[in-house]
């Protein structure tokens, strides 16, 4: 059984390209039409949002 993870091109999630652990999410994927998603970890929200010069900013 492969460990490596499937492309999924309607998700925009996809495995990293040399095959290791990090899996690439595309950032339209994430924040789906918005400019704005909160991540929650470890019990904590943060906040990442996208620029109006398409730069992120994350913070909690």
């Amino acid at each position: 059984m492969s460990s490596e993870r499937p492309s999924d091109p309607k998700s925009g999630i996809f495995p990293a390209p040399d095959g290791g652990t990090p899996t690439v999410i595309e950032s339209k994927a994430l924040f789906s039409g918005g400019r704005e998603v909160l991540i929650r970890h470890e019990g904590q929200l943060y906040r990442l949002r996208l620029t109006r010069h398409g730069k992120l900013i994350l913070t909690k």
